[in-house]
Formats: C-alpha cells, sequence, structure tokens
C-alpha cells in the first residue's frame, strides 16, 4: 500500500519546497491513495511529530528497522499508536511488521512523553496538541459555573480578498452572504457555524471558523479568495507600495501570497494614478518559482507582476538600469520558522527523529527486555527515572547550541538580504519580515542594518510608528526594547545620537503565536529615506519597464519551466 510512502513523500516536500500539504495533495492527480486519508494522515502526523519524534527517537527502531526512515518511521508510529483503526495494512505487511514487533517500547516511551508534558492521560495529551494546533490557550468563561476555565483557542482561518480578480462586496454578496457577522475574533474559535469577523488591521481581510471550509468554493479555487495569514498581510500593507509610484520587488516571493498583495494594493491605486509601477518578484530555486508563476497567474497578477524565476536577489545588480524605477522593496527570507502555527492552511513545520541518537533509555530498555523477569518491569505509569532526567539535560544544551549556530547563520543571511537591498539607488522604502520569534532574527537585524555604513551614507532610517499606514499604527504589540538596546550598544549604535532603542523597538511589530488575536508569531519592521537621499533614475519609468527583459534582468538563469498539474487555490506560507 502506498498511503505511508505517499505521507512521507508529502511531509518532505511540504519542508522542502515550504508550502503547504493541502497545496501538494490536491495540486495534482496522480496519488494512488485517497487524497482526503492521505491528507489527514499527512496532517495529523505533522501535527503530532514534536512529540512522535521523540517517541521514535527514544525507542532506538530507527537503528534496529533499516528499512524506516525517520519520516516512514513518524507516519507508521501515528497510526500504530493513535489512529483508531492503527495501522492501515495487513499485520503481516513488512512496513506494519517492522513497527508493530516494537509497539510495547513505543507505547512506553509516548507514556514518558505524556508524563514530561504533565498530562495525566492520553486525552489530555491529545488535548494540548490540539490546542498547540489551534494557536495556544485562552481564558474562556464557563458559562454553567460562572468560573473562569481555560480552554483551546482556535485560531481562525484568515481570508483576505483578492483584489486583482473580485472586491469585498462582491464576496460578501456571493460567497459569503449565508454568514453571519460577529463582533469579535473569539466567536469564531470551535464554531461550526458559517460566522464572518472583519479584520480591523488590514483591508480586504476577513476571518471564519477554523472548521468551515471554503476550498470548494468556486471563488477560492479561482483565487478571488486566498488563505494568508493574518500577520503575513502586514508586510506589504506595511510597505504602502502605491505611496511610493514606482516598481517594488518582492526578493523571497514563493509561494507568492505576500507578492499577489502586493499586486492587488497597486491594482487599487491604479484608478487614481497613471504613475503605478509593477512587482518584480525574485525566487532563486526552480520548484518554487514554477509554484510562484501558477499562483500569480491564478491570482491575476500576470499584468502586474513580473516573476523572476530562479533568480537569487543578492546577485541583482542594483545599479542595473533596468532597476532605475524600484522604489520599493519587500524583504521575506528563510527564517528559523519559529513562529509558525501547525496549521493545514500553510506549511507544516515536521519534527524528525535523529537517527542516530539511541538514547541511554533505549539501551537500558534493551538490556531489560533480557534479564529482567516480566513481573518487575516498570509500571507505565511510574516516574521518569532521575539519570533519564540527566541525559535529557544534556540533550537540551546540545540543541541550545545548533540553535544559537542556526540563528547566526540565518541572521547573517538576512543582515545580508537587507543590505543588498538598501543598494538600490531609487528605493526610499523597504518591509523586513519573518515568521521567526527570535530575536536574533529580528531586532538585531533591524539594529545592525539601521546603524550600517551602507544605511548611514544612504539615509536610511527606521520607519517610525507614527509614520506607518493606520492599522500598523494602531497595532499594540510592538518590538522588544532590551533586545534593541543590547545591539545597538553591540554594534556601537551608541555614538549616534539620533536614534535610541525605544524609537526602534515602539517601530518594530511583533505578533505572538499562540495569542488570541489568531495570528502566528510574526515579525515586522520598515525603512524609509527622505526623497533627498534618492539615487538617479536613469530614465522614466516607461524607459525601466521596457528594459525589463529576460536578458536585462535574469542574472542566475532562465525562466522556470511551467507546471501542468491542477492546482486548486492559494495556502498561507510559513
Amino acid at each position: 500500500m502506498s498511503l505511508y510512502h505517499e505521507s512521507a513523500r508529502l511531509l518532505t516536500d511540504s519542508q522542502a519546497q515550504k508550502t503547504s500539504i493541502k497545496s501538494l495533495v490536491y495540486g495534482k492527480k496522480t496519488w494512488k491513495s485517497d487524497p482526503k486519508t492521505l491528507f489527514a494522515l499527512s496532517t495529523e502526523a505533522a501535527k503530532w511529530s514534536s512529540v512522535l519524534s521523540e517517541v521514535v527517537e527514544r525507542s532506538g527502531i530507527l537503528k534496529l528497522e533499516r528499512g524506516l526512515t525517520p519520516v516512514l518511521a513518524l507516519v507508521l508510529v501515528h497510526d500504530l499508536l493513535l489512529a483508531r483503526r492503527g495501522v492501515a495494512l495487513p499485520a503481516t505487511h513488512g512496513l506494519h511488521a517492522a513497527v508493530l514487533k516494537h509497539k510495547a517500547r513505543l507505547t512506553a516511551e509516548l507514556t514518558k512523553a505524556r508524563l514530561r508534558r504533565g498530562c495525566g492521560s492520553l486525552e489530555a495529551l491529545r488535548a494540548m496538541v490540539e490546542g498547540l494546533d489551534g494557536g495556544g490557550e485562552g481564558h474562556v468563561t464557563d458559562g454553567d459555573s460562572g468560573r473562569d476555565a481555560v480552554k483551546p483557542f482556535r485560531q481562525p482561518r484568515w481570508v483576505r480578498i483578492n483584489m486583482l480578480r473580485t472586491t469585498l462586496e462582491e464576496q460578501i454578496a456571493f460567497t459569503f452572504k449565508d454568514y453571519t457577522v460577529v463582533a469579535s475574533l473569539h466567536e469564531l474559535s470551535g464554531a461550526a457555524s458559517k460566522l464572518l469577523y472583519f479584520d480591523e488591521h488590514v483591508p480586504s481581510l476577513i476571518a471564519i471558523p477554523p472548521t468551515v471550509d471554503i476550498t470548494s468554493t468556486q471563488a477560492y479555487r479561482t483565487g478571488r479568495l486566498i488563505l494568508q495569514d493574518k500577520a503575513s498581510c502586514f508586510p506589504a500593507y506595511l510597505l504602502d507600495p502605491a505611496s511610493t509610484k514606482g516598481d517594488v520587488i518582492d526578493a523571497c516571493a514563493a509561494p507568492g501570497n505576500k507578492t499577489t498583495h502586493l499586486a492587488a494594493l497597486l491594482h487599487e491605486a491604479q484608478s487614481s494614478s497613471t504613475e503605478i509601477g509593477q512587482v518584480i518578484a525574485c525566487e532563486k530555486d526552480e520548484a518554487r518559482s514554477q509554484i510562484l508563476e501558477k499562483m500569480v497567474k491564478l491570482a491575476g497578477g500576470s499584468e502586474v507582476i513580473e516573476v523572476l524565476a530562479k533568480q537569487d536577489f543578492t546577485k541583482l545588480n542594483p545599479d542595473n538600469k533596468a532597476y532605475a524605477n524600484v522604489t520599493a522593496l519587500l524583504l521575506d527570507p528563510s527564517c528559523s520558522g519559529s513562529g509558525i502555527v501547525g496549521r493545514d492552511q500553510g506549511a507544516v513545520v515536521v519534527h524528525l527523529p535523529d537517527i542516530n541518537a539511541v538514547t541511554e533509555s533505549a539501551v537500558r530498555g534493551k538490556k531489560r527486555k533480557h534479564s529482567t523477569p516480566a513481573a518487575k518491569q516498570p509500571s507505565l505509569q511510574e516516574p521518569i527515572a532521575v539519570e533519564e532526567e540527566e541525559v535529557d539535560a544534556g540533550n537540551v544544551e546540545e540543541s541550545s547550541e545548533k540553535l544559537k549556530a542556526r540563528l547566526a547563520n540565518l541572521s547573517a543571511f538576512q543582515l545580508r538580504l537587507l543590505l543588498h537591498a538598501m543598494r538600490f539607488p531609487a528605493a526610499t522604502r523597504i518591509s523586513y519580515s519573518t515568521c521567526s520569534i527570535h530575536p536574533e532574527e529580528n531586532e538585531h537585524v533591524i539594529c545592525a542594518a539601521l546603524f550600517s555604513h551602507v544605511a548611514r551614507e544612504r539615509g536610511w532610517r527606521v520607519m517610525r510608528r507614527s509614520e506607518q499606514v493606520d492599522g500598523m499604527r494602531a497595532w499594540q504589540k510592538r518590538g522588544w526594547k532590551e533586545a534593541c538596546s543590547k545591539k545597538i550598544e553591540e554594534v556601537g549604535g551608541d555614538d549616534f545620537g539620533d536614534t535610541n532603542a525605544e524609537e526602534v523597538a515602539e517601530a518594530c511589530i511583533r505578533c505572538e503565536k499562540g495569542s488570541e488575536e489568531g495570528t502566528m508569531g510574526f515579525f515586522v519592521a520598515g525603512f524609509v529615506r527622505d526623497e533627498g537621499f534618492r539615487g538617479s533614475t536613469n530614465g522614466d519609468a516607461a524607459t525601466s519597464r521596457q528594459s525589463h527583459s529576460h536578458e536585462g534582468r535574469l542574472e542566475n538563469g532562465p525562466e522556470g519551466q511551467d507546471d501542468d498539474d491542477e492546482w486548486h487555490g492559494f495556502e498561507d506560507e510559513g
């Protein structure tokens, strides 16, 4: 049976391409497995992966069963331990037998994982996993008892009305005509009825209950509706691209939600101005370039967006006359993804077991199997052994060091990207964002760029809160002052009296993962510079756009080829 192999492939591709499981499942028709079953298994395995990777790793079965890969073990163990009907294979099948023979050990490790998380039962652990998947927990009043009880707050489904193809009024009149408008996000959590919430920060953004599926609607399938996390809409909206009256570069564009949002904002402004430019979308990965091109086409953005497939943004020459009219840039670079909430709308984070990590507990368990009488086997309910906790402490320290090194590499790349953007001579606005909660990728990068030589030389400064568009100015959660202060001191920014940590922190926007504002963890900040610093455009906008050719623009290879697989609509990016 191909179900488990296809699910393993889905999880691998979702991680590699940073796209959603749903997009991959319904984006083509060649799966041998039933798409609904495949989608359900893959999303549930991803949701449980932080627990199951720990179970598989500690059991040591990857050392014993050479035919199992980490991701294949993940989906098989999910069904073995958690699925109502178990593994959907005959017991004699090789894959089923490979995990079934270790069921006792795997069950024991699941129990230990549950106890480590302070859950008294499997149902409590399930509720915890579901709560994390839904966006965390919040205080909800228990109507019957009148007392406060902690219940999971499930994130809503955010839907951006694609103004390239439709209007908010049209969608309210047709797609959402049977929906009831509510006044708060909390009314959507767990609701099974058709409810609708109008966002107060981002225009043309609405929310519906997480239980309501709109992916089968014609509006979604034709690109009129785009599933996009609220926080993911902040970068394009903060940039306010139409205000610069020039071209806009999206430096890391795939899968295309922010790209099409930029295009929609430009499109809306065209009715009152003839000087609006176009979006130049860069994507260096070939597979993701194909996804980007398909999404741009479906969204109706082909006339506004030029896709530079397989193009590394850092390889563009800012002084090339083809970019003389680039007045704004959107940067959403690769990051740790630590703010992503595990939802089926977007790319998921899949935790995989380490094939080389055979823990001390697994070794002791193997010895007990041969030397300890069955009557003396430890109960699954007994407390965790002290020596096991000591092993855990070592692993935590190692993970912390690995994370520190990874964040250092990521922030170095992110800063390089930002400094490169500051070199475009006509640019006056930049937005920088990550789906990370770590200050190393956020405030630290902003401060390092702000006090860099290129920023000082070319007049770049942080976009103050008072200068931000209304919805972003009204957002209450701002940057971390302590992180800004630490980095400013580190880079010698105290020598400049015109900028301080409080001002920079207030200019930064943060979204909290698991809060009742219904967003993933996210960070965005803007940079601006006055017109006096703007370089020569080397010609007017028409001349600039006329030079937008593959010969003059693509410096890193030809465009990606078309993909004939069917596409069913948009998903949120991570």
